[in-house]
């Protein structure tokens, strides 16, 4: 049984997913250039760094370039694998030209020999995402899971969307994690 707040959030993600592509499609071209502009010139990361990035799925913003100058940065890489339905997600150790499997939901991971690493940087996809640092993501918490596990330590957690996919508030779980930053192609948004 759903609870009105779980029925809010399925609504909200259909009009997202809209939002989304509407905005992907005449964006897109330049969105992972200008994405990765402002993270670099915004986001200070001290030292070597694991950043997990994302395999880009549908109209998703493509981190890969910025994924690219991170490592040219001297940072190390990962991408996330999906282990179980309401789990956080594991990291992989990732760089470009290493194989790929197909994961649950379509995703892509770094194949099982990779070793499983902690990143201390998360790239975040998402639905929608509003003024206070607030995300929405695909309805399986996974990434809200793996925020509040590894903020036991310390992780920055930055969420990557186009502009269009700003929404005033969203309707918030208890346990929803608030973004540390947002990068769009309009700019980087911080939530202290």
């Amino acid at each position: 049984m759903t609870s009105p707040l779980d029925d809010e959030k399925k609504q909200l993600r259909a009009v997202a997913r809209r939002r989304r592509a509407e905005a992907a499609a005449t964006l897109a071209p330049v969105a992972a250039t200008a994405v990765t502009r402002h993270f670099l010139d915004a986001i200070r990361l001290a030292g070597p760094q694991i950043v997990a990035g994302y395999w880009p799925m549908r109209d998703e913003i493509d981190p890969l370039l910025l994924l690219e100058r991170l490592a040219e940065r001297g940072h190390a890489l990962a991408l996330p694998v999906v282990t179980a339905r309401n789990a956080a997600l594991s990291f992989r150790s990732w760089k470009r030209g290493d194989g790929l499997e197909r994961g649950e939901f379509n995703t892509q991971h770094p194949l099982p020999g990779a070793p499983v690493v902690t990143p201390t940087v998360v790239l975040v996809p998402l639905l929608a995402f509003d003024d206070a640092g607030q995300r929405l993501g695909y309805g399986g918490g996974h990434y809200d899971r793996t925020l509040q596990q590894l903020r036991r330590a310390t992780v920055l957690a930055v969420g990557l969307a186009y502009e269009g996919q700003r929404v005033k508030t969203l309707p918030l779980h208890e346990n929803d994690q608030r973004l540390d930053w947002i990068v769009t192609e309009q700019g980087a948004h911080r939530f202290p």
